[in-house]
């Protein structure tokens, strides 16, 4: 059943051939269950046995010329572009600081102790932590201890709350749904086609495929099928795989996406397809997946070895432009993660803008997105048109998008709701509509808004006074907000009654 699926992922690429490659285990967890997990780890293998990877923070290139400037000016010396140049070359890269690695955990065997291959310290010299890392950088040792990538992530957190608000279980749904993969070249089945600002795909909010980069991979390319789509990851996360190398092969004609390189599993599986050797094949793969071709070259002997086997001119081109590749059981887990998403999407659409929402919208800000489908449409055009926008805004486009798209399928969002609002997450009102969270107002952190939930439990408010005193994290421009937003439905100002 997994042939269909491009699945086909050979196990040498996970701990090479006859065991002799140091496997990546990378597991990833949903961002608000990251830390038990890590706390795990530690109980797994005992508190002395584990360790935080830690990271060494160098002085960049920006910053060394920074300090070159600042050194010669308190000098009152001047000296040549070059002499500049050099001084800059000397600083970059020098230890600036240490710190941690996001999800990186070192694991020491059970008959050794960290001492043997490190020291240990604090990340960043701080005495009042109780985090320990490893003082060097982990490459150094990468060959002789197992890191575990613990990372957190959205993904889980969205098909869990999927799971949570339809019943439906998201391991059984069909990874080749016709419905859901149709997705990926048109919209029709969300009800509306070709709009002018989502463009020809329904891909808008699905992970891995919603940025304006992958979608235009995703109209190049017109995927069919599942195996397309884990290509089409293992493009937009490599190195000078997709735009110089495979789009072009792909939109002049001289090959199909399946002939491409996506992944770095598929050089192997190709090589070893045109009868290679399978042991050259896979450190040909090794050697193109860390840059090494496009800088060195091929060793002696492989290029010769590839066209007597015949393996075209434009693959062993397209293998000598490569700087990363990604690994195709990551594309698989992604994808696979996307496609379920998805199709809560066609069938399930108002969970999934619930959830999109709450786990993935950074910027969700109440005044612009539950201002209509006009006032949307307005604000994402001039956010578009505005060449310097600041980070939050761009931030505010990507979620003005799906807010748009959310409109344009006949949804709408009720005012916030002093009783019926949750803290941080969107509430499903009716077959049509969502209840945006206190956190949907801007600047009003999380803190506040769960505190807000937890005081105002069983109780009925006659004012916006009396709310304001019983809610007190909540400053007076919060209700201000709050009032302007709707969320108090013609509430009295103050519990003054003036008696004639």
């Amino acid at each position: 059943p997994y042939v269909k699926d491009g699945f086909n992922i050979p196990f040498e690429t996970f701990l090479g051939f006859g065991g002799d490659k140091v496997p990546d285990i990378d597991l990833n967890f949903s961002g608000e269950y990251q830390s038990s997990a890590h706390r795990y780890t530690f109980e797994l293998f005992g508190q002395t046995h584990v360790f935080r990877a830690g990271t060494i923070g160098t002085v960049a290139e920006k910053t060394a010329f920074g300090y070159v400037k600042k050194y010669l000016e308190e000098r009152g010396r001047t000296a040549s572009k070059a002499e500049e140049n050099r001084l800059a070359i000397g600083c970059t890269g020098v230890k600036r600081t240490t710190g941690q690695h996001p999800g990186g955990m070192v694991v020491i065997p059970q008959d050794k102790e960290i001492y043997d291959f490190c020291p240990v310290q604090p990340p960043a010299d701080d005495p009042n932590t109780d985090i320990v890392t490893t003082h060097f950088e982990y490459h150094s040792m990468e060959s002789n201890l197992l890191k575990l990538d613990m990372l957190g992530h959205d993904d889980p957190s969205m098909v869990r709350m999927l799971e949570d608000l339809t019943g439906v279980n998201a391991r059984q749904i069909p990874l080749d749904d016709p419905d859901t993969m149709s997705l990926f070249t048109t919209s029709r089945a969300l009800g509306f086609e070709n709009d002018e600002i989502l463009g020809p795909t329904g891909a808008v909010a699905i992970p891995e495929f919603n940025t304006k980069f992958t979608r235009q991979m995703l109209i190049d390319t017109q995927p069919q099928d599942f195996n397309t789509l884990v290509r089409l990851s293992g493009f937009s996360h490599g190195t000078d795989v997709w735009l110089g190398n495979a789009r072009e092969l792909i939109v002049g004609g001289t090959a199909s996406v399946t002939e491409t390189v996506g992944c770095r599993d598929d050089i192997m599986l190709y090589l070893i397809s045109m009868g290679l050797d399978p042991k050259m094949s896979f450190k040909i793969m090794e050697a193109v997946r860390k840059g090494k071709v496009k800088k060195g070259g091929f060793e002696p002997g492989w290029e010769e070895a590839m066209r007597e086997h015949d393996v075209p001119d434009w693959y062993i081109q397209s293998l000598a432009k490569i700087g990363y590749l990604f690994p195709k059981a990551h594309a698989v887990a992604y994808v696979m993660m996307a496609f379920r998403i998805a199709w809560f999407k066609v069938h399930r659409p108002l969970a999934f803008y619930a959830t999109f929402f709450t786990v993935r919208a950074k910027a969700f800000d109440a005044e612009y997105c539950c201002a209509g489908f006009d006032a949307v449409k307005r604000k994402l055009l001039e956010i578009w048109n505005n060449k310097d926008a600041a980070a939050v805004e761009q931030d505010l486009a990507v979620t003005l998008e799906v807010c748009y798209e959310f409109y344009l399928r006949g949804f709408r969002f009720e005012p916030i709701n002093i009783y019926e609002s949750e803290a941080t997450r969107f509430v499903l009102k009716g077959d049509d509509a969502l209840i945006p969270p206190f956190t949907a107002v801007r600047g009003l952190g999380e803190t506040a808004a769960l505190d807000t939930v937890e005081k105002r439990q069983g109780k009925e408010f006659i004012s916006v006074e009396e709310f304001a005193a019983c809610c007190n994290k909540l400053s007076k421009t919060h209700i201000d907000q709050l009032k302007n937003l709707g969320a108090f439905a013609g509430m009295a100002d103050t519990s003054q009654i003036t008696l004639f």
